[in-house]
Order: structure tokens, then C-alpha cells, then sequence
């Protein structure tokens, strides 16, 4: 090797690999006379909200994450904080599947951290997971419910693309799930 070869082949070896994004969401949902409004939202890197939206008569607000760059990719690393008030009533979901793609390396990260305080009511339907041939995730989702909240919620995952005929033969997908009421652990994955 010469010279400038050594000196790319050691950069290379000293550069982590996890350039990925950064993104954080932290929405927080009040009644405000029998309506729930989003009343705190803030945001960094590519996670959003669409609008609120209310299709139903009883004040419930609907709300859509968006990510625009439409997948998840090693060394992003997405950070999703959902506060429910008492009396609030929210459904959140996304407009598509989340898409986990093949990893170069570093793992994909995803924290999910949702709070419903009582007489509160989240419907948390996100579209499916679809991860793919490769993929290196780590999802974390903490549910903390009061005692007199209400959750209804699911969590689908597509390991591969069978409409293809790709298994998930390669890869890593680690999964943890807890569900907490009045601070007793009621669901530990």
C-alpha cells in the first residue's frame, strides 16, 4: 500500500459507521372542552406530524407520523415520546409500513415511550414494520397507562418480503415491549 492508501484504509477503519438520522418526536395531547387538541408538539430530524383531523363527533383527535424519507436504514436512531392527558382522546398511525432496510452495519434504533393519564384513551395503530433481508433493529416500546386510562394498540411485523419470496434469513430484529399500569408492570416482552 502506499502512503495515501494506508492513510484512507486507517480514516476508514477510525470513522463509525453510524451516520444515520437523528430524529425525535414528542407530541402531547389535552382536552380542551370536549375536544383533544395536539397542544404540545416539537420535533427534530425527519419525524412528523401531519395536521390533526377530527372524523369523529366526539372531539377525538387522529394524527399521522410521517417520516418523509420513507425507511429506516443502520445508524438511525428515532426517539417517539406520546403524552395522553386525562380526558384526551387520541389515535395515532402512519400513512404507510415502516420499512427497515439492510444494514452496512450499525443497528437501527427505535424508542417508543407513550403515557396516558386517566380517563384517557390512545388508539395506537401504526401500519405494519416490514423488515428487511439484512436488517440490524432494536425497538423499545414503554406504555405507561394510570389506572383509569384506555389503550388499544397493536405492533405488526413482516419479517422479509414474502410477496418477493425474501425470508428474514439474515439480520437481526430485537424486540422489547413493556406495559405498565399505575406503575405495576403488567406486560414485560
Amino acid at each position: 500500500m502506499t502512503g495515501i492508501e494506508l492513510m484512507i484504509a486507517s480514516t476508514l477503519e477510525n470513522t463509525s459507521l453510524n451516520t444515520g438520522w437523528k430524529a425525535k418526536l414528542d407530541l402531547k395531547f389535552v382536552e380542551e372542552n370536549q375536544k383533544t387538541i395536539l397542544r404540545e408538539r416539537s420535533h427534530q430530524g425527519p419525524l412528523h406530524v401531519q395536521k390533526a383531523f377530527y372524523p369523529e363527533t366526539n372531539g377525538s383527535c387522529h394524527v399521522y407520523i410521517l417520516h418523509p424519507p420513507g425507511g429506516v436504514v443502520g445508524g438511525d436512531i428515532f426517539d417517539i415520546k406520546i403524552n395522553v392527558e386525562s380526558n384526551a382522546k387520541v389515535l395515532v398511525t402512519t400513512p404507510a409500513a415502516g420499512k427497515f432496510y439492510r444494514s452496512a452495519g450499525d443497528e437501527a434504533y427505535q424508542k417508543q415511550t407513550i403515557k396516558v393519564a386517566d380517563h384517557g384513551v390512545l388508539e395506537w395503530f401504526p401500519s405494519e414494520n416490514i423488515f428487511f433481508l439484512g436488517a440490524k433493529v432494536k425497538l423499545e416500546t414503554r406504555i405507561d397507562l394510570s389506572l383509569q386510562s384506555h389503550f388499544i394498540g397493536w405492533d405488526i411485523m413482516c419479517l422479509g418480503r414474502p410477496s418477493i419470496g425474501e425470508v428474514f434469513s439474515e439480520g437481526t430484529l430485537i424486540q422489547k415491549l413493556e406495559i405498565f399500569r399505575n406503575g405495576n408492570a403488567v406486560r414485560l416482552d
